[in-house]
């Protein structure tokens, strides 16, 4: 008999007061409930009941390991039912973020989800644009910047950490910037949402707020992927999300530098309709994403 059968035998004794009466509750044999109580008294080394002819009564030691039984099984039964809740939860979710956030974190670690909830079929969009959750049908969105305002439910989720990078070729030709003057002397990549837009330059925090700093450039994108692989190749310094050149940093493909000039956090929300009738669906999955960002994103 293992520890948990018998701790259940023993709650149930606990309970009824008898032997014989848990016995016929339980449908098992008498002395299997007699061998369960000894089995622990043995192991404990301590008597959990007062046993006579007419009764049988708790020890103080008893009182006090049916307490902790009575908790060990209440959280098995709401682990039990989450586990056995998982199997209906199911349908199509819909779910927009861009490429840098299912890329670097929600992919990677889509297969615990999808096997913790196998019945849900979903939908990841991707797209370059802000996508109308209403009208486009989206369960859910997952939005990187400042947010405007809105009747939709925005679940802020942290904020991601933005450091300055350049890659070891550049850093080559043009030096490591040190102070907030040497950049007179260096290039960006210039990021603008579309071309012809008035570029925002290099942001950095002067000890008061949050500035910006024309420079010059030699190529200009509207693309991040663009972004990132113009640094790569040397034709610029960045300001771009941690979580995005972690896997580069740590490879030696790009540099960090100017540590004490950084570009503001970009704060993280995850967007959906109303608080109204929220799907079982989305509920695990907004469960999932808020415990899975704790890893990544600063607070």
């Amino acid at each position: 008999m293992d520890k948990l059968e018998a701790m259940y035998i023993f709650t149930r004794v606990a309970e009824l007061l008898s032997f014989t009466r848990t016995a016929q509750d339980l449908a098992i044999p008498k002395a299997k409930v007699s061998g369960a109580v000894q089995s622990l008294e043995s192991r404990l080394g301590t008597r959990l009941f007062h046993r006579t002819t007419r009764r049988v009564q708790l020890t103080q030691d008893g009182v006090d390991y049916y307490e902790g039984c009575k908790h060990v099984m209440e959280e098995l039964a709401v682990v039990e039912s989450q586990l056995q809740n998982t199997s209906t939860i199911s349908g199509k979710l819909r779910i927009d973020m861009n490429l840098g956030i299912a890329k670097n974190l929600v992919i990677p670690h889509l297969p615990e989800f999808i096997k913790k909830y196998p019945n849900i079929s979903l939908e990841l969009s991707c797209v370059d644009y802000e996508v109308d959750l209403v009208r486009e049908g989206f369960d859910c969105v997952i939005r990187v910047g400042a947010l405007a305002d809105s009747t939709l439910i925005a679940k802020p989720l942290g904020n991601m950490q933005i450091i300055n990078c350049g890659s070891p070729t550049y850093i080559e030709e043009f030096g490591v910037p040190e102070r907030l003057e040497d950049l007179a002397n260096h290039k960006l990549v210039d990021y603008v949402t579309s071309l012809g837009s008035k570029s925002a330059g290099w942001e950095y925090w002067d000890g008061d707020q949050y500035r910006n700093l024309q420079m010059r450039y030699s190529v200009r994108v509207n693309s991040v992927e663009a972004y990132l692989y113009a640094c790569l190749a040397g034709l610029g310094i960045i300001q771009v999300p941690e979580i995005g050149v972690r896997r580069y940093l740590k490879e030696g493909a790009l540099v960090e530098i100017l540590k004490d000039f950084s570009a503001e956090p970009m704060p993280v929300s995850l967007i959906y309709s109303s608080r109204k009738n929220v799907s079982k669906k989305l509920q695990v999955f907004i469960e999932w994403i808020t415990g899975l960002v704790r890893n990544y994103l600063q607070y």
